[in-house]
């Protein structure tokens, strides 16, 4: 049962399945983070996290809470604890993560809607592993309350579905007071990072090419200081939220590592980190005032071997996103020659949420 950590019974009454990630409290049950330390020492939550008010009152069904990588701090989606979800479209690759499993549920048909955490991609890498859709949301969109942190100035939550209209619906239920306005992109940017595959690159335009809406290329100079002032915020941040747990018997190297690094990041490196943010995001809305949306690929290249697997930037485009703090959905696009289909990622302004939406719905419709 890698997919799942606790499986509840599946509703026979047509009612929305939704699988929620094991970071994410549930009342009555256990929540791990996939972290065995974590898991011997917790109790039943009593009550659920404030992100699922929505999914309680809309009478949706839970059927489970699902595998994460330890503590949510990994982009592969493994756990040596818990097991590994097998990615359903390629079985020998990765399945991302760290929402490795709500993905896996959700592309296997166990689940109408996952609900993940993104906090520099953890929701987009496995959707584009595994060939399905999500969206990390604006930060503080959706409220954190019963979710355990990673790096609590970054942490969001967001939904996975099979296609554009599932992760509308999952929206709806996450922020159900959030006012709508749904208009599609009349310009999108299109952003190219060094080190990302040309046959990649190749995918994401040929699908914008069908948009139906003009393209241009754009520049993000601060694109790689975005990446580091995120590296130290989010190890900075782990640290804060989880140094009890170093060293402590059921918690694995790769997160001892990690908690250990963050001891490392002193005040004056955190503040410059987070000031770096605040440049960055200045410098994307500033871009948005020429475009509506900006469009690359989520990963660098197709997802790699699970087995041997050493190291690979699955963060490398997205991260930057969450420094930002604006929301960004990963679609697949039709890639001949490709296991799994490229993921294209839209990227908006704070708050854009519709407008992310209304563009992947047109362009999901155009390419059939």
């Amino acid at each position: 049962m890698t997919t799942w950590i606790t499986r509840f019974d599946a509703p026979t009454d047509g009612r929305l399945r939704v699988a929620v990630k094991d970071a994410i409290d549930v009342a009555g049950t256990v929540t791990t983070a996939g972290c065995a330390a974590v898991r011997d020492r917790a109790t039943p939550a009593a009550a659920d996290a404030a992100c699922l008010a929505g999914v309680r009152a809309a009478g949706a069904a839970i059927v489970g809470k699902t595998t994460l990588t330890e503590l949510c701090v990994s982009p592969v989606g493994d756990n040596a604890e818990f097991g590994t979800p097998v990615n359903p479209l390629a079985p020998d690759r990765i399945p991302g993560g760290s929402s490795s499993g709500s993905a896996v549920a959700v592309a296997n048909g166990e689940a109408d809607l996952g609900i993940g955490t993104d906090t520099g991609g953890s929701v987009r890498i496995p959707a584009a592993c595994c060939g399905i859709v999500a969206l990390k949301t604006t930060r503080g969109l959706v409220p954190t309350a019963g979710v355990v942190p990673l790096a609590p100035t970054l942490d969001t939550v967001g939904p996975i579905a099979r296609d554009v209209a599932g992760v509308v619906a999952g929206l709806r239920l996450l922020a159900p007071h959030r006012t709508v306005t749904p208009r599609r992109a009349r310009a999108i940017g299109r952003l190219r990072v060094d080190g990302v595959e040309p046959a990649v690159e190749a995918a994401v335009d040929g699908a914008l090419d069908r948009a139906g809406v003009p393209v241009r290329d754009v520049t993000l100079p601060g694109w790689d200081a975005a990446h580091h002032a995120f590296d130290t915020i989010v190890i900075g941040e782990l640290w804060q939220a989880h140094h009890d747990l170093l060293d402590v018997e059921g918690v694995g190297e790769f997160v001892n590592s990690g908690i250990r690094a963050g001891r490392g990041v002193d005040a004056e490196s955190l503040a410059a980190a987070r000031t770096a943010g605040l440049a960055w995001r200045a410098e994307l809305t500033a871009l948005f005032r020429d475009v509506d949306v900006i469009a690359l690929p989520t990963l660098v290249a197709e997802p790699p071997p699970l087995a041997g697997f050493t190291w690979f930037p699955l963060t490398l485009l997205t991260a930057p996103v969450n420094l930002a703090g604006v929301p960004a959905l990963s679609m697949p696009v039709p890639s001949p020659g490709f296991a799994v289909p490229v993921g294209l990622q839209l990227i908006g302004p704070a708050h854009g949420e519709d407008l992310l939406c209304a563009t992947a719905l047109a362009l999901e419709a155009a390419l059939g």
